[in-house]
């Protein structure tokens, strides 16, 4: 984030307040238990090195990293950088969906690309948006489409 912004983030203490309010049933403490649970779970199964795959949400992987040769940015020595994992995260198209206003659709599924159209308005070309031609008058220095 530059400087002077804000960064938003939700804690566990915030999900635990979510978990709390909206299945109802579960005392805070149950809530919290719950929650803590869940990510010592995670935090297990990662540390067995499986991957976690949680369906319409995305996958967490774990990689090996070997040791490999870097510099040192101050004095460029070289440096050598010891192995590692790492835990990547690999959003799942619907998650996509979800963060980018259904803009993106999963190969074969037209109609996530324009709910409540038909498939025959779809189909149409008064129904997909067209790419602007020639010169925008603000490119990045060429005339063709973006």
């Amino acid at each position: 984030m530059g400087k002077g912004t804000k960064e938003q983030r939700t804690t566990k203490f915030e999900l635990v307040q979510a978990v709390y309010s909206k299945l109802g049933g579960f005392s805070k403490k149950e809530a919290a238990d719950l929650v803590d649970l869940v990510f010592e779970l995670m935090k297990e199964t990662l540390g067995r090195g499986e991957q976690i795959k949680i369906s319409g949400f995305g996958n967490f992987v774990l990689r090996d990293k070997r040791a490999r040769q870097g510099r040192n940015p101050q004095s460029g020595e070289p440096i050598t950088i010891t192995a590692r994992r790492v835990l990547t995260f690999k959003p799942s198209q619907l998650l996509k969906q979800a963060l980018n206003g259904g803009e993106e659709s999963p190969a074969g599924n037209s109609s996530a690309a324009a709910p409540g159209l038909s498939p025959a308005e779809q189909a149409s070309p008064a129904a997909s948006p067209q790419p602007p031609t020639g010169d925008s008058g603000g490119g990045f220095g060429g005339a063709g489409t973006y």
